[in-house]
C-alpha cells in the first residue's frame, strides 16, 4: 500500500488555467468536419461551428485554443483568410496531405469559435515565410481599436470593434518546417519580429511567446535565451518574450515506426509510459537554462504541443494524423498534466495536440457522429485543477512497476487546493495490478466528500468508438474515510480525482 501525505496549508505554485489548453491546426479533419462544417452543412452548427462539439469543450472548460499551426502557420498567409469566402484564395496544404485549403475558416471564424466555447486565443504568426509587415498589419487588423487601414478593413469584414489577442507565437518550430534556422539567427528574428506585435490595448497587452526548442535541444534554448537576452533595455529585462514554448511528442515506437494506436503489448505499453514521464526531465532541462536568464520566472514555459503520436488509423491519409485513443493515452495524459502541476511555478501554459481528429484528441467526428475520448474525459475530471494552488505532496510506498529502461513508478499525483476544496489526481501505471493508497491531511480531517471520480477500463488496449461511445468513461469511485483522509483502491492503468472539503 502507498501513502500521500498532503500539506494542505503550504502553496507552492500557482497553477495557471491555460496549463490545460488545446491546439487547432490546419491538418486533416481537425478543423474542416471537426470543428467548422460551414453555415449550409446538415449538421447542426452556429455560425458554421458544431454545436455538438463545441457543447463538449465548453463543458470541458477549455483555457484557451492555440490557431492555425504548428507547421501550418508558418505557411498561412492571414489576408488569404478574409473576405468573401467565394473570393479566397485556394492554396495547397504542404504539410499535411497536400491538399487543397479553400480558407473559408479564418480569422473572422477563430475568433467565433472561441467566443463559443468561452476561451482566450492564442494565434501563431508566420515568421517562416512571412514578413514583418504582414504579422504587423495582422495585429493591427485584430486588435486596433481605431481607424486605420486594417481595422477599416476588418470592420468591412463584418466586425467593426477590435477582438483579444490573449497569445500571440512569433513563429512555430523554426527549427524545422517552421524555417530550418540556427538558434542565434532565429532569436535574432525573434527579437524583430516582435518589436512589431503593437499592443494596442495598453490594460491588455498581448502575451508574446518564442518558439523554444524540440524535445532535449539544449543546444537551441541556450542559443535563443543568450540572444534575446544581448543587452536588454530595462522595459524588456525578460528578454522581449513572456513565454518559451517547448514541444515533445510520445512516440513509443521511435520517431519513424511510432507504433499502433490500439494493438500494443506490455513492453510497449509500459515504454509509453516511461516516455510520457520523461517530459519531467525536459521540463528540468530547459528549465535549468530558462533559470540562467531568467531567475525570477517571470517568463513562463508553453509546452503548446504535447500527446501520444502513433501511426495513423489504416485506411486513412497518412498526412491526416488520425488515430485513435485508448486507456493508455487516458494515462498520458493524466501522468503529463501532473506533471505540469508539480512544475507550474514554470509552466504556465500547454496546449495538447490536437482538439479534434488528430493526433490524441479529446473529440473524434465522423460525418454528424461524435465520441468522446479516454482524453477528454481525464481533461473533464482534471479541470478543477485550474486557477488552483497546487500545495505540497509527497508519496512513499510506491512500487516500480515494467522493467530496465521502462521502468516506472506506478503512481503518479498532484494536489491543488481552491476554494477550501483539495483536488487530489492519482495514476496507476501498472497494466496489471491494482493499489490501494492512503491519503493522509497532514493539519486534521476534511469535513466533506465531494466527488471521487475514476476513468478506467477491464483492458489497456480499450477505447471508444462511433458504435459504443460509453466503453471508456468517467465515472463515480468508491473512497473510505480514515481518521487521516481518504483510503482509494486505484484499478490497473486508471486515472481517479479525489475532491475533499476541509
Amino acid at each position: 500500500m502507498a501513502t500521500l501525505k498532503i500539506n494542505e496549508n503550504e502553496k507552492l505554485s500557482h497553477i495557471a488555467p491555460e496549463i490545460y489548453g488545446h491546439f487547432s491546426e490546419h491538418l486533416g479533419r481537425c478543423i474542416y468536419e471537426g470543428l467548422y462544417v460551414g453555415e449550409n452543412s446538415d449538421i447542426p452548427n452556429e455560425n458554421g461551428m458544431r454545436k455538438d462539439v463545441v457543447e463538449a469543450l465548453r463543458e470541458l472548460k477549455v483555457p484557451v485554443l492555440r490557431w492555425p499551426g504548428g507547421c501550418f502557420a508558418d505557411e498561412y498567409h492571414w489576408k488569404d483568410g478574409i473576405g468573401p469566402k467565394a473570393t479566397r484564395k485556394k492554396m495547397i496544404n504542404t504539410n499535411w496531405g497536400g491538399v487543397m485549403e479553400d480558407n473559408s475558416f479564418g480569422t473572422h471564424e477563430f475568433f467565433e469559435l472561441c467566443r463559443q466555447i468561452g476561451c482566450k486565443t492564442y494565434i501563431n504568426g508566420n515568421v517562416g515565410s512571412g514578413s514583418v509587415r504582414e504579422m504587423s498589419e495582422w495585429i493591427e487588423y485584430m486588435t486596433f481599436p481605431g481607424v486605420s487601414p486594417m481595422a477599416d478593413e476588418r470592420a468591412k469584414n463584418g466586425h467593426p470593434g477590435p477582438w483579444k489577442v490573449d497569445f500571440f507565437g512569433v513563429g512555430n518550430e523554426n527549427w524545422g518546417c517552421g524555417g530550418n534556422m540556427t538558434p542565434e539567427y532565429y532569436g535574432n528574428l525573434y527579437r524583430r519580429y516582435q518589436t512589431f506585435v503593437r499592443h494596442y490595448d495598453k490594460a491588455a497587452p498581448i502575451k508574446k511567446v518564442c518558439c523554444g526548442a524540440n524535445v532535449d535541444d539544449a543546444f537551441w534554448t541556450e542559443g535563443v535565451l543568450k540572444t534575446c537576452f544581448a543587452q536588454p533595455q530595462p522595459d524588456f529585462a525578460h528578454g522581449f518574450m513572456d513565454f518559451l514554448s517547448l514541444h515533445y511528442y510520445v512516440h513509443p515506437g521511435g520517431w519513424k515506426h511510432k507504433g499502433s494506436a490500439t494493438q500494443f503489448d506490455e513492453e510497449m505499453f509500459y515504454t509509453t509510459m516511461a516516455k510520457a514521464l520523461y517530459m519531467e526531465d525536459l521540463i528540468n532541462l530547459h528549465g535549468s537554462i530558462m533559470d540562467k536568464y531568467d531567475p525570477a520566472k517571470k517568463i513562463g514555459m508553453s509546452v503548446d504541443e504535447w500527446g501520444g503520436w502513433y501511426d495513423v488509423e489504416p485506411g486513412t491519409n497518412p498526412g491526416f494524423l488520425y488515430q485513435q485513443n485508448t486507456v493508455r493515452d487516458a494515462l498520458i495524459a493524466g501522468i503529463t498534466l501532473n506533471i505540469f502541476n508539480k512544475h507550474s511555478d514554470r509552466v504556465r501554459m500547454a496546449c495538447l495536440a490536437q482538439m479534434v481528429n488528430v493526433l490524441q484528441a479529446v473529440v473524434l467526428t465522423e460525418g454528424p457522429e461524435m465520441v468522446l475520448t479516454p482524453t477528454y474525459h481525464v481533461m473533464h475530471m482534471y479541470r478543477h485543477h485550474q486557477d488552483g494552488d497546487l500545495v505540497r505532496s509527497a508519496l512513499s510506498g510506491v512500487k516500480t512497476v515494467g522493467a530496465g529502461s521502462a521502468a516506472v513508478p506506478q503512481i503518479t499525483e498532484s494536489v491543488s487546493v481552491k476554494d477550501g476544496v483539495l483536488t487530489v489526481t492519482l495514476c496507476n501505471l501498472s497494466a496489471t495490478d491494482a493499489e490501494t493508497v492512503d491519503v493522509e491531511l497532514e493539519n486534521g480531517p476534511y469535513s466533506t466528500l465531494l466527488e471521487s471520480r475514476i476513468v478506467a477500463s477491464g483492458d489497456i488496449h480499450d477505447y471508444n468508438t462511433f458504435e459504443e461511445k460509453d466503453k471508456v468513461i468517467e465515472k463515480d469511485w468508491n473512497v473510505t474515510g480514515t481518521d487521516r483522509g481518504v483510503r482509494v483502491e486505484l484499478p490497473a492503468a486508471s486515472v481517479v480525482e479525489i475532491r475533499l472539503q476541509k
